[in-house]
């Protein structure tokens, strides 16, 4: 192979370098936008205005090359130009499939720990191939491996999430009990030194994190930083709480520029440090290319030059910064994982997106087991005190119109955030900005009672899989690399065209997913009244809701039984997942109905009777169609005979009475209308003697034992639950006239 070969090679790893850009940014967004949006900040397009100037201004100071990508995995010496082209290859390819998939599923998870142990697997991989190739022994493997760097990484990732998360705890605890959750009259008091403290330690995070390599410092102004940071942080204390007390005079809420200063600071430092993780390999691949290429043996060169130090062009960066900076504003995915971290530290309780686990009820039942400790330590004059100033309704916003979290904890989860950066930074231990960013949000949302008993569950499930899922990234980095390296050290690279094949097949794969989640998400949304003004606009927007729930219900139904009498086992699975999500809207609809009946008691509405049974009928609805969609898949999953043509002819019959009594109910939900009921009670009525009949007829087939047990229950459940199925629509359509009588006459 001639250098031209390699040169492709080259092209197609910054070509990966723009794709793992965009992935990248869609997954460490999170870091530093969720403080800004979870609190509401400012508008969106203010929040994102300010990241990306704090990127824009983070690519320049980056400089030099990602020292990881060069020398701090393994020992470029050992190593000629084709075998760094296949572990960076290897490398590229591994990390935008791996970031992609993270971004489908909305967990943030670490591009620098990714980044690392793909490095590590493909370097292994292919010193192991060096090794056999040589005749050489497993204990050669550590000539070419930098082993001690991969282990203190994992130190540092257990490290930072404890860590972290305890200090957000702790500081949040203390601030909002000193400040309240109605704390503008406490922010009037102490806010300038609260914010001053804040400020100082932003500013020290930018100084040492964010401007660390900045190509226009000199040596003698970094070394004079470093020398005087503490003096530097004094004058930064001294001089914000100044500013911040002049502007509380004003009565300007200085707790919005303090958090717009913490975004800016962090998104410049993501940019000038964890840039590196999307274009270091690529530019370290380039810089391999041209060293080989100026050389008479091109293919055997040892590539020891790249444990020199390199300078990368600034055109680069900004081309890298601008890319970054497009993706921020346009990336869907983004608001995927964005939306993680704001659903698990909300303070309200909402749809929760996780399940209840084993393993998070043990903590639930363990903490709560030590709280009943610390209350017979604890006097209660001080317990009542404690509980009275975090008591969360002391917060002036009204239900269902306020952001995730305000702007009190928006401010400690970047203040602890950059403390905690910092001071790791500087004392050059190693950490993940994504798992302290992370995990500080989940110890501030712990600590201000966001996870309460109704909710403490599944947010501790949500923060569990996502920690799962940061080992799972090291443990996958590490055998996809490998894997792919040792394909592409094969083959002489013939095998590249093909994984990227298989690759695009995947990328475009999570795609489709994340488009079908989106959509599922959008229903979701609309479904969830956050905003309840009125009563008869929030009843009238409820039965909208229902009729679309009744229809997902119908389709459920419809395809279970077909599926059924087909015994299509992949569709009844199917099936029986999105059981889940017509529960979850079930849950939804309810709790709109709970917010619009605390209004309905307000302007005296007299319906309140009505509308609870109308939270009895949904569930009703729900488990029906659960119970029928459930025993059908089991049924056809275990492996039992099948419906015999006699069964399947009879509920055939069934089916489409019931399904013709949910069509008629949707249309009356739809027009809006007083109608008469006496059509859909007729209907009832038919499907009452038909389900009897049919009865009769599975009872001869009992006795002549054509049917067995399990036929026999599979055929009765379906059966009576049709009957209760449509007892519920007809109870639900009454209601809706009632409802609607009242509502109209409130509206004349």
């Amino acid at each position: 192979m001639d250098t031209n070969f390699f040169l492709i090679a080259v092209i197609l790893l910054i070509g990966f370098a723009a794709f793992d850009l965009v992935v990248g940014v869609s997954n460490d967004a999170v870091n530093f936008l969720n403080s800004s949006i979870g609190s509401k900040v400012a508008p969106r397009t203010v929040i994102l205005i300010v990241a990306s100037l704090g990127i824009l201004a983070g690519v320049t100071f980056s400089s030099g090359m990602m020292e990881v990508a060069r020398k701090g995995i393994f020992h470029p010496q050992f190593f000629t130009m084709p075998d760094l082209l296949t572990i960076f290859l290897g490398v590229m390819l591994t990390d935008i499939i791996l970031l992609d998939f993270f971004n489908t599923f909305g967990f943030p998870t670490s591009t620098t720990v990714s980044i690392v142990f793909e490095l590590l697997g493909g370097a292994v991989a292919v010193s192991m191939m060096k090794i056999i190739g040589h005749n050489g022994s497993l204990s050669d493997l550590g000539n070419y491996i930098n082993t001690g760097t991969a282990l203190f990484i994992i130190f540092g990732i257990l490290l930072s999430v404890i860590v972290s998360f305890f200090f957000g705890a702790m500081v949040q605890f203390f601030t909002r009990l000193l400040f309240t959750f109605d704390y503008m009259v406490n922010l009037r008091r102490f806010g300038a030194l609260w914010g001053g403290v804040a400020m100082a330690s932003i500013f020290y995070f930018i100084l040492v994190k964010g401007a660390k390599g900045a190509s226009f410092l000199t040596p003698e102004a970094t070394e004079y930083i470093n020398n005087n940071a503490w003096t530097i942080m004094f004058w930064a204390f001294i001089a914000s709480t100044i500013v911040f007390q002049i502007l509380l005079f004003f009565r300007i809420n200085i707790l919005k520029p303090l958090i717009l200063i913490g975004t800016f600071a962090i998104a410049m430092a993501f940019a000038a440090n964890d840039l590196v993780n999307f274009i270091g390999v690529p530019l370290a691949g380039l810089f391999a290319f041209r060293a080989a290429a100026a050389s008479e043996n091109p293919l055997t060169l040892s590539m020891g030059v790249l444990s020199k130090k390199v300078q990368t062009d600034t055109y680069l960066l900004l081309i890298a910064g601008i890319i970054m900076v497009i993706t921020l504003w346009f990336s869907k995915k983004a608001r995927t994982v964005s939306q993680t971290e704001i659903n698990l530290g909300q303070q309200e309780e909402g749809v929760e997106r996780f399940e209840s686990a084993r393993i998070s009820r043990m903590i639930v039942r363990m903490w709560l087991a030590v709280m009943d400790t610390l209350k017979l330590i604890i006097p209660q004059f001080i317990r009542s005190a404690i509980s009275e100033r975090m008591d969360p309704k002391r917060a002036k916003v009204t239900e269902g119109q306020g952001p995730s979290w305000d702007l009190m904890r928006a401010s400690v989860n970047l203040m602890v955030a950059s403390g905690c950066i910092s001071y790791a930074t500087s004392h050059k231990l190693p950490l993940s900005t994504t798992y302290v960013t992370f995990m500080v949000a989940m110890g501030s949302s712990f600590a201000d009672r966001a996870w309460g008993r109704d909710s403490a569950v599944y947010r501790i499930t949500g923060v569990l899989t996502v920690i799962g899922g940061w080992f799972m990234t090291a443990i996958s980095a590490f055998i996809s690399s490998a894997i792919v390296a040792t394909a592409i050290y094969f083959s002489n690279f013939y095998a590249v065209p093909v994984i990227l094949i298989v690759f695009g097949a995947i990328i475009w794969k999570n795609h489709k997913t994340h488009g079908k989640r989106e959509v599922e998400k959008a229903k979701e949304a609309i479904f969830n009244l956050k905003k309840i003004k009125d009563a008869p606009g929030s009843i009238a927007t409820t039965f909208e809701h229902m009729n679309l729930l009744i229809k997902e219900i119908r389709e459920s139904l419809d395809t279970t039984l077909h599926a059924l009498f087909t015994e299509d086992l992949g569709t009844l699975k199917f099936r029986a997942k999105r059981v889940k999500t017509i529960q979850t809207w079930c849950n939804i609809i309810t709790a709109n109905i709970f917010k619009s009946m605390r209004l309905l008691q307000k302007n005296d509405f007299n319906i309140s009777g009505q509308y609870s049974q109308t939270i009895r009928r949904l569930q009703q609805l729900a488990d029906l169609n659960r119970d029928i969609t459930l025993r059908a898949m089991m049924h056809v999953d275990n492996q039992h005979k099948g419906l015999i043509e006699a069964q399947i002819k009879d509920l055939e019959i069934i089916k489409q009475q019931i399904l013709d009594i949910f069509l008629e109910t949707e249309t009356i939900f739809t027009n809006k209308k007083e109608v008469s009921l006496d059509s859909l009670e007729s209907k009832h009525q038919v499907l009452k003697e038909l389900a009897l009949s049919m009865n009769q007829n599975q009872v001869k087939r009992i006795v002549n034992e054509t049917s067995k047990t399990r036929l026999s229950i599979l055929f009765y459940t379906i059966t009576e639950n049709s009957v209760a199925l449509s007892k519920q629509l007809i109870r639900l359509t009454q209601i809706f006239q009632e409802s609607f009588g009242n509502v109209q006459k409130s509206n004349q």
